[in-house]
């Protein structure tokens, strides 16, 4: 099972995603996760480094995630994509949609 952690810095909460996959077979527990952490939330920056592979479900629920926070009057920026994740992003144009970084740094100063 894939998790989410995180730590704050600043008024920034950092999410580390723990999983190779975010896709139909563990989508709905990263929703429950995010759903926790972004109750209070309004800056998040969600570290990616580790997923090799996204499918709609997974961009969906990004996505989801997104909106949520956006109604809050909160963020969400991406970091660490991985060649193979960040490759469909660009594919399906979602760096148009979300502010996607490097380093967790870079993330960071977005917010500054």
């Amino acid at each position: 099972m894939a998790t989410v952690t995180h730590e704050t810095i600043g008024d920034v909460i950092v999410l580390q995603y723990a999983g190779d996959t975010l896709d139909v077979s563990n989508v709905k527990e990263f929703k429950e996760q995010m759903q926790t952490v972004m109750v209070a939330a309004g800056k998040l920056a969600l570290d990616l480094h580790q997923v090799t592979f996204v499918d709609s479900s997974g961009l969906g629920a990004l996505l989801s995630c997104l909106r949520t926070l956006n109604t809050q009057g909160g963020d969400l920026k991406l970091f660490g994509l991985t060649k193979q994740v960040r490759a469909l992003f660009e594919l399906v144009r979602m760096q148009r949609v979300f502010d996607v970084f490097t380093t967790r740094e870079e993330a960071l100063r977005a917010y500054a």
